[in-house]
Formats: C-alpha cells, structure tokens, sequence
C-alpha cells in the first residue's frame, strides 16, 4: 500500500489550501484514513479521520474549519482547509488503516503547510 500526500504549500492567514491523498495498492482491508500534523517542536497530533462509512472526527482546534472527506472511486482522501492560522503551520500526514488490525497502518511522507501571519 502506498500513501501519498499532496496539496501543502504557503498561505497567508485566512486562507485555504485542499490536502489531497491518493492510496493505492491493497486496501480491501482499510477501514479508515485520518490526517495527523505534527508543528515544529510538537508531536504529532490527530488532525481529522473518515471511515470507510462516512463516519469522521475532528480535533477541537480543527473543528468548523476543517472538512475530511474521501472519493470512493478514486480512492483519494481530502483535506479542506480553510480560515487558516498560523498555528496550523505543520508537516501534514496521511494515514491508512484499520482500526480492528495493528499491521494495517499506512503512512505517507507528509506535505508541508506554512501559514503566515
């Protein structure tokens, strides 16, 4: 399986950026995606996950601004950013896996997002 992200770049406060991550592979056994950041100095934190039902969660600091969604037939997971801060300037990861199955846990490299001030 191999997860990779794309979308990140530099973007002025209240701005927005779309996250995008395309899983490809063997994934009849994913039952869910999230995206974690990890800012510099910080570790790393859930930023939102969808399952494979439509089911999604978000951290506080995300909620309302944040949308996770995920084209089935494509096989892509996005990540709507908007009304962004700086301190949402982080390395953003994606992440493939079941929740039910530890060996099923798959990352991808991260794409940096910087948001100035």
């Amino acid at each position: 399986v191999e997860v990779e992200e794309s979308g990140g770049g530099l973007v002025q406060a209240g701005g927005s950026l779309r996250l995008s991550c395309a899983v490809s592979g063997v994934t009849f056994n994913i039952d869910a995606f999230g995206w974690y950041r990890r800012a510099p100095g910080k570790q790393r934190e859930l930023a939102a996950t969808i399952t494979t039902g439509g089911d999604t969660n978000y951290a506080d600091s995300v909620k309302g601004r944040f949308t996770i969604s995920r084209d089935n037939a494509k096989n892509i997971v996005y990540l709507q950013m908007n009304s962004l801060k700086p301190e949402d300037t982080a390395v953003y990861y994606c992440r493939a896996y079941n929740d039910y199955v530890y060996e099923v846990d798959y990352w991808g490299l991260g794409t940096q997002v910087t948001v100035s001030s």
